[in-house]
């Protein structure tokens, strides 16, 4: 069958690209090992899609076009790439999990392995978005994500090319084309929501996989001019570079931002070869760091959380280089004893493959199912654990409902406390949302209601309008108009993470004082609860793994670091703000307290529990 597109390139083994892939693994592996420079390192996965999009696509055009293709054999050559070091990854996961998570942590291992080895982790992890839902620390298959893009896409496309080819040959290039530029335009529609759909889903992705097939199918004029291929594949490494510093979990991304290390690693597979850095990328170093970088991707994640889980503390510089190292040893030899071997058809021929593969899923699989009836699996502690292991569930119950996009978005949930008109709203970002179900509490008992308006990571100010989240200033701007319209609403608490550093970089303490003075403007009694101290780790956790013995964040430092925002409290109170300072109570013997009672005051190590909430309001009556 001739081809209606030409191939831009040979099939020739090209040992730049592999070189190319140790460009994505390695800003991967230590944006997550924190090395300081690496905050956009994520972007390596997006150069692994255009990698993947470009080698694949070239295989199955080339294949369907001189008639040789098999989906059998295609799928084959997938298994004995992607199974066994995956298998091998899930399992180590599946019994390092049994062995040290908590059960409100060890709920979540076995369905992300089940969806893993489905190749849906993306689907599963974009339903689990959420505060409280899908914490990275303690989701080991957390970056299996990607591969549910990939093999979603490798589903597909081989069946698309198929057809095109038969019915449509010369719409194969338009084709291509119209997908790319349809999940392009999709992606950067959805790069503001939070949440989670461009990020993980498969529209938003595939443009980035199909980058790399208009490669293979030659879209792209090859570069005739040497000087020219200098200059491209330069700025193509500089951009790189660039959105690995510049970029960070603020970043909106995918969409817009994408663009650059996507074009980026076309730009590189397309003009590399015999560029000085075609050369550089050929070079043993980087070939060899490319050759395991799929066992690199695959086990450096998992051993992260499992070591930050056992210590419990903020990785060191020491601890980021141990972990590096370490993945790069259990990458090689993940690559020599598993991966390397399950390619050799003499070793296994392609039904062992298909036994093997058949098998290991099967086991895994049941293996998954068997621990999801489990639970938790509460049966591994003893009873005192469990206790204080059970305040990563003391959050609360309306939580999920009640962190919006919108202010319409808030269900009826979201009014708290009796069946009466709201004569009280509280409006903050995700740390006013157990003080408001506290609240809540206080006022039904007194046969009031109060209103609870959250977004994460949105302070209650006007004019606070972060890049990463466009949807921030809208959302405040209707609480603020819900305010003025609701003539009941005579109480206004603030609640929010102060502390943190976009809040302090974005001078929220002044924004802070100018919607004070349009609340009072409105002749609303304002209530100002200040910041919460952010412990060490994980409170449950801590408590759980070391008793009484757990270290707690001591008051000085708090009292430092939040400086910025509580030197205005002098301020705001002669304006007739009421002020509760949590720290007045979350305080003995100049250390920070995390449980009170024998109960945990934190769910996680910033947001109060509900028993932390009811803490700090003591006796402070409601209406």
């Amino acid at each position: 069958m001739s081809s209606p597109t030409r191939l831009s390139s040979d099939h020739s083994y090209r040992p730049d690209i592999d070189g190319l892939r140790a460009l994505a693994v390695l800003p991967v592996l230590l944006y997550h090992a924190k090395v300081p420079g690496f905050s956009g390192g994520f972007i390596g996965v997006d150069i692994f899609f255009v990698i993947s999009g470009f080698l694949i696509t070239g295989i199955i055009v080339r294949e369907v076009d001189a008639g040789e293709f098999s989906i059998l054999t295609f799928y084959e050559r997938r298994a004995r790439r992607i199974l066994p070091a995956l298998l091998a990854m899930i399992g180590f996961v599946l019994i390092a999990a049994s062995l040290l998570f908590l059960p409100h942590d060890f709920a979540g291992v076995a369905p992300s392995a089940l969806a893993a080895i489905g190749f849906l982790a993306n689907v599963y992890l974009f339903t689990q978005t959420g505060y409280f839902q899908a914490s990275s620390e303690t989701t080991p298959l957390l970056h299996t994500w990607s591969l549910g893009v990939e093999e979603q896409v490798y589903i597909g496309l081989p069946i698309l090319l198929i057809l095109i080819a038969r019915y449509i040959p010369t719409w194969r290039l338009k084709t291509v084309v119209a997908i790319t530029l349809v999940s392009f335009v999709w992606a950067v529609f959805k790069q503001a929501d939070i949440d989670g759909f461009a990020f993980y889903m498969l529209p938003t992705r595939a443009w980035e996989m199909f980058a790399g097939s208009l490669l293979a199918l030659g879209v792209v004029p090859a570069i005739k001019r040497r000087w020219l291929a200098e200059i491209l594949c330069g700025g193509a490494v500089a951009a790189i570079i660039a959105a690995t510093v510049l970029y960070d979990r603020h970043t909106v991304f995918p969409g817009m931002a994408a663009l650059v290390p996507v074009l980026a690693a076309a730009a590189l597979i397309h003009a590399a070869p015999g560029t000085w850095v075609g050369r550089m990328l050929s070079l043993k170093g980087p070939v060899w760091i490319g050759l395991i970088s799929y066992s690199l991707y695959l086990w450096h994640w998992p051993m992260i959380v499992f070591w930050r889980y056992t210590l419990d503390e903020k990785l060191t510089g020491l601890h980021s280089a141990a972990l590096i190292a370490g993945s790069i040893a259990v990458a090689w030899a993940s690559w020599r004893f598993i991966e390397q071997p399950f390619r050799s058809k003499t070793r296994f021929p392609t039904q062992r493959i298909w036994r093997w593969s058949a098998g290991g899923m099967g086991i895994v699989a049941a293996v998954s199912l068997a621990l999801m009836a489990q639970g938790g699996w509460q049966g591994r502690f003893d009873a005192e654990t469990l206790r204080f292991a059970s305040a990563s569930s003391d959050y609360s119950p309306v939580r999920a409902a009640c962190v919006a996009d919108r202010v319409a978005d808030h269900s009826p949930d979201c009014t708290l406390g009796g069946d009466a008109e709201p004569s009280a709203i509280i409006w903050g970002d995700s740390h006013a949302v157990e003080i408001a179900w506290a609240l809540g509490e206080r006022y039904g008992a007194n046969g009031a209601a109060i209103v609870q308006r959250t977004r994460g990571s949105c302070p209650p100010v006007t004019g606070y309008d972060p890049i990463g989240d466009p949807r921030c200033a809208l959302f405040n701007a209707g609480v603020i108009e819900e305010i003025a319209q609701t003539k009941t609403l005579q109480t206004v608490y603030l609640a929010a993470y102060w502390k943190q550093d976009p809040y302090r970089l974005a001078h929220v303490d002044a924004l802070l004082s100018e919607t004070i003075a349009r609340l009072q403007a409105l002749e609303k009694t304002v209530v100002l609860i200040g910041p919460i101290p952010t412990q060490p780790a994980t409170v449950p956790r801590l408590l759980a793994q070391r008793g009484n013995d757990a270290p707690t964040l001591p008051v000085a430092e708090f009292r430092t670091k939040t400086a910025w925002f509580t030197q205005r409290f002098p301020e705001w109170r002669a304006r007739g703000v009421d002020i509760i300072e949590p720290i007045d109570r979350l305080t003995r013997n100049d250390q920070t307290i995390i449980v009170a009672g024998d109960s945990p005051l934190y769910y996680d190590d910033n947001h109060l529990s509900l028993a932390g909430a009811r803490h700090i309001l003591g006796d402070m009556p409601a209406e």
